[in-house]
């Protein structure tokens, strides 16, 4: 009985006890949302439909009223797959006591057909068996040059400073991009370009001249013998260009997976050397 009452005792004790904790944490006086961007939606009359951009805006925007800011495009820009992340990387890299870039506005261009807007028309039959609704790169390229620099423009206090960011499919584009209109923008991060594409047919095609100052990041990780040889084929080549500032890393750690942020990370420290690492 005396054994009875005593864990009756600890029970009412730890209850009590549990009560008084709860009783004692503090309440939530409010939530609001954490928002890190906004998000933008119009119709495009070359795609023949909506077409949405995550922004992300640097903390000084709303206050230098009269400045300018660089651009970076960002493909594979929705909120769940890399806007966030490389945000992030902006973000950390423009704290005052950092500054690995200047400020900028990141535009994440939302997917909707990512296999058709980042390839252009194969005669492999496997890819077209695989991929059945490729081959629009052409109309989506028109889409940026006409389009989304001109809706970007025409809203934001932007620079002529643009720089474009695509990974796989994405890298393909942006290679394409470079291959055949290198003027749209001014600054390339091409990570683990998918250049098997079409039997590796871009590479050797007769690239449009480039006559201003052009640079270009690019890295694969441990990804296979055709990923990895296209892309150390596409630095080769662009080395050979004198008009091209052209850096490359191979990732031996990272794969196709997981490249992309610390391959972002690496290509900012590229484009902005420190003043001390300009000197050496």
């Amino acid at each position: 009985m005396k054994l009875h009452y005593a864990f009756l005792l600890l029970f009412s004790t730890l209850s009590l006890q549990g009560i008084a904790q709860q009783n004692s944490a503090p309440k939530t006086l409010e939530t609001t949302p954490f928002t890190i961007g906004e998000t933008r939606t119009f119709y495009s009359d070359i795609l023949k439909e909506n077409r949405t951009i995550n922004v992300y805006l640097p903390a000084s925007y709303t206050e230098k009223k009269e400045a300018t800011y660089p651009v970076i495009y960002l493909l594979d820009g929705s909120k769940d797959e890399d806007f966030i992340h490389i945000a992030g990387i902006v973000q950390f890299g423009n704290f005052p006591w950092i500054k690995m870039l200047p400020e900028s506005i990141i535009i994440g261009i939302s997917n909707v057909d990512r296999k058709r807007d980042f390839t252009y028309p194969t005669t492999n039959k496997k890819d077209k068996e695989d991929f059945p609704t490729t081959g629009g790169s052409e109309a989506f390229i028109s889409f940026l040059e006409k389009e989304l620099q001109s809706y970007v423009a025409n809203t934001y206090r932007i620079s002529e400073e643009r720089t474009l960011i695509g990974q796989s499919l994405g890298g393909l584009l942006a290679t394409e991009i470079l291959w055949k209109k290198p003027t749209l923008f001014s600054k390339y991060i091409i990570v683990s370009p998918s250049l098997w594409w079409d039997d590796n047919s871009l590479l050797p095609k007769e690239r449009v001249a480039i006559t201003k100052p052009t640079n270009v990041y690019v890295a694969v990780g441990k990804e296979g013998p055709y990923m990895e040889s296209a892309a150390f084929s596409l630095i080769g080549t662009l080395k050979e260009d004198r008009n091209i500032t052209s850096n490359f890393t191979y990732f031996d750690g990272q794969d196709h997976s997981n490249i992309l942020h610390k391959a972002v990370y690496e290509a900012f420290v590229h484009f902005y050397p420190k003043e001390e690492e300009k000197k050496e």
